[in-house]
């Protein structure tokens, strides 16, 4: 009998209702028991929907991170967050977030730094290293879980982050290796693995992502060592490999002391029978057969063609499960009551793929007479999404192919083109200004949704929106800022809104994704091919630009990151999507210089976020990328200046690429790492202008006017200092006015004095 089970789960809740428990919680409205309870419920539910599984997960779920709880379950708390007097949720708090709803008056506590979770959306707490770290085991939660859930007549599996995976994800300080911190954590890990065995656990699950990516000798030695110690535990261990192939670590996953292994076969399906060959023959295997990224319906039946045949190879060695967890999809379809009929028949959430991955189960259990009319209407629905002419335009395809190496390059080299934008801005030494988003407050919340509800005519709602738009750009004027933003109070997200006037997409209800802690997102779909039927901005904009004198940016979102930042059609290259939008979004910056508009921010917050794990892959995801930012921000004069924004990009493997990017000014955020992904830029000469964010707004901490100075000191050290510009490390969508302006009256403040510092230089 083929074993059914899952990886992970969303742990958001269906109405994302552990988001609003813990915001209610951080405001001070509830207290951590009714934080708490609400996490049971979530935690729950998440186990009735997968009761229908061989196994049901448990240590996936997490208050705000998988990761961040691996380190306080091991004790890896970094020194400025030990405080006696702290409870565990107010320390867990300061740590992904810099505060906790009890010390309001606390400003100065730095979070951990945040990174995308390998090439996802998702954001995961840092661990920290150095060379007093040590560890020690604090595993009531975990078990907790698993008293719950088998006290429930669940068969739980608990999930856990490899202890290389661990290591590898995490910062060393003190120049200390990693790896040699794995003799002191080793014996935590094989002492939770007994715990959990003391609790009735047949099997664990441990995730092992590295697996898929290039070690070296002494990280592949490390498994040996790592698996070989914790062999001595007598629990089975599902080794888990996710988001890629195993490639030259493919023998080794294979031979380590472990009971199973997961294969991706999604994203490595081309491994599956190499892996056979390999696996011993007292190892289960568990194959990854619907992918745990994207929503679209998997083709059961081409499934079946080829695992059948595994099936009958492997007998009760063969599980099957989603590519990796499903996180990073949305809870439910079945909540979603206004999409297009046509495509949601397409679709699948995580609740949908449990079903997937049933109707595979039984087919291979019992036979494909005992699921023939699922099959059938699985069969149907894919067919009709292959068949559709929604899908395929020519005009598109067309327009596409008359792309040439011209529409990707700019007039004149970056020197000549910066005397002249120098020249029309007329700015200051240190100029300041924002990544675009400013805070999104309820009652925009409420006028997007009254005028979407019918409650608001058109002309009501842009009324109240260019109000909106008007006092942002009074408060940004009254703060001294030097180059302004119109706000984006129209906007919902980022990518969503340039989505929704784009054909080619279509947009989910209630489809939200994690993206860190309580922030989630709602990807757009992208169905079809892509084209800009109308102007998108340009009238806010210009609206904006109108009320003041002071340069305004245009804003856009660009191609690369609306590409990562959805869920992409799978019928064709992302490459050839990504030419499509970078097209689209082409027209709209034409039009905004001509409409006046002598800036142009084009973010592109994801563009690392896609890398490739393998760093042999690299290369050509940075091509098209690199061309397809090139192809929507280069149709412009040399007089306007192009801006961009990178997200959590580490730069000094890539920086040759980002400056290939070749835009004007680029803003990036290195305020939690102390300005040390400047270190990317001391051993390569940066061409163009840059803005280091100064500011973490993750953290609702007030930044204060020296510790600015000194971040601008550390950059100056490494940029020319007439090439450097002052901003926040992200937009402040999600900030309140109330921690905004003082933030940024700080930030002025601090420009202020550095150019009366080079003044008096002078």
């Amino acid at each position: 009998m083929t074993t059914v089970h899952n990886l992970g789960f969303p742990r958001i809740g269906g109405k994302r209702q552990l988001k609003f428990a813990l915001e209610k919680f951080w405001q001070g409205d509830t207290d951590s028991q009714a934080l708490e309870q609400q996490a049971q419920t979530c935690f729950e539910e998440n186990l009735r929907l997968q009761a229908n599984l061989d196994f049901q997960p448990v240590g996936d779920f997490s208050l705000y991170d998988h990761v961040l709880d691996h380190s306080v379950m091991f004790g890896n708390i970094p020194e400025r967050f030990v405080s006696e007097s702290d409870t565990d949720l107010q320390r867990y708090f300061r740590i992904a977030r810099g505060r906790s709803p009890q010390d309001e008056e606390q400003q100065h506590t730095c979070a951990a730094e945040m990174t995308k979770w390998f090439d996802t959306n998702y954001h995961y707490i840092v661990p920290e290293f150095d060379k007093q770290t040590e560890f020690s085991l604090n595993d009531k939660p975990l078990l907790k879980q698993i008293h719950q859930a088998r006290s429930q007549g669940y068969t739980p599996k608990p999930v856990l982050i490899g202890p290389l995976t661990y290591l590898l994800l995490g910062k060393p300080k003190d120049e200390v290796d990693p790896l040699s911190l794995l003799d002191k954590l080793l014996p935590q890990y094989l002492q939770l693995l007994i715990n959990i065995e003391r609790c009735g656990v047949e099997w664990v699950q441990i995730d092992e992502p590295a697996l898929v990516t290039e070690l070296s000798p002494e990280w592949q030695q490390a498994y040996h060592v790592a698996y070989q110690a914790l062999a001595k535990c007598h629990i089975r261990i599902l080794l888990t490999t996710y988001f890629g192939t195993l490639q030259q670590n493919l023998k080794l996953a294979t031979q380590l002391p472990v009971a199973g292994l997961h294969l991706d076969a999604v994203r490595g399906h081309s491994e599956v029978k190499q892996v056979l060959a390999c696996l011993p023959s007292d190892k289960v295997l568990s194959l990854g057969v619907i992918d745990g990224r994207n929503i679209w319906k998997t083709d059961l039946s081409a499934i079946l063609d080829w695992l059948e045949p595994v099936a009958r190879e492997l007998k009760q060695r063969l599980w099957i499960a989603p590519s990796c967890s499903l996180l990073h999809v949305p809870v439910d379809l079945d909540s979603e009551t206004q999409l297009d009929p046509e495509i949601k028949r397409w679709l699948a959430f995580a609740t949908q793929k449990l079903d997937e991955l049933k109707i595979l189960g039984d087919a291979l259990n019992k036979g494909r007479d005992a699921v023939a009319s699922e099959l059938k209407a699985n069969q149907q629905a894919v067919d009709s999404r292959r068949q559709s002419e929604r899908v395929h335009k020519a005009h598109v395809k067309q327009a596409v192919s008359t792309i040439t190496d011209r529409h990707l390059r700019r007039q004149s080299t970056f020197d000549k083109r910066i005397r002249l934008q120098k020249q029309a801005l007329n700015l200051p030494l240190y100029p300041t200004t924002t990544i675009g988003s400013f805070p999104q407050t309820s009652d925009i919340r409420g006028l997007r949704r009254n005028y979407k509800q019918g409650h608001l005519s058109l002309t009501e709602y842009e009324q109240a929106i260019k109000a909106v738009i008007a006092d942002c750009v009074d408060k940004q004027e009254q703060l001294g800022l030097d180059v302004l933003v119109h706000g984006e109070a129209e906007r919902n997200d980022m990518v969503e809104y340039f989505g929704e006037q784009l054909d080619g997409f279509t947009f989910s209800q209630f489809g939200w994704v994690q993206s860190y802690g309580s922030r989630c997102v709602k990807p757009p779909i992208i169905y079809g091919d892509v084209s800009r039927p109308k102007p998108m901005t340009v009238d806010w904009i210009t609206y904006a630009q109108s009320l003041t004198n002071k340069p305004l940016k245009g804003m856009l979102t660009g191609p690369v990151t609306i590409l990562n930042w959805s869920f992409v059609r799978d019928d064709q290259p992302r490459a050839e999507t990504c030419r499509q939008i970078a097209l689209a979004i082409r027209e709209e910056v034409t039009e905004l210089e001509q409409a006046g508009i002598g800036i142009i921010q084009i973010d592109e917050a994801a563009l690392r976020e896609g890398l490739p794990l393998r760093r042999a892959e690299w290369s050509e995801y940075l091509n098209w990328t690199v061309n397809a930012f090139r192809l929507c921000a280069n149709g412009v004069d040399d007089g306007t200046q192009i801006h961009t924004h990178m997200c959590y990009s580490q730069f000094n493997d890539i920086i040759e690429s980002i400056a290939l990017l070749d835009a004007d000014v680029i803003s990036i955020e290195t305020s939690r790492s102390d300005m040390q992904l400047l270190d990317a830029f001391n051993d390569f000469s940066y061409p163009n202008e840059i803005g280091p964010g100064v500011y973490d707004i993750h953290s609702p901490n007030t930044p204060e006017v020296e510790n600015m100075v000194d971040l601008l000191q550390q950059a100056a050290k490494r940029l020319p200092e007439d090439k450097l510009w002052v901003n926040p490390d992200c937009g402040l969508k999600t900030r309140r006015w109330e921690e905004v302006l003082p933030a940024l009256r700080n930030m002025v403040d601090a420009a202020r004095q550095l150019r009366q510092q080079e003044s008096a230089a002078a």
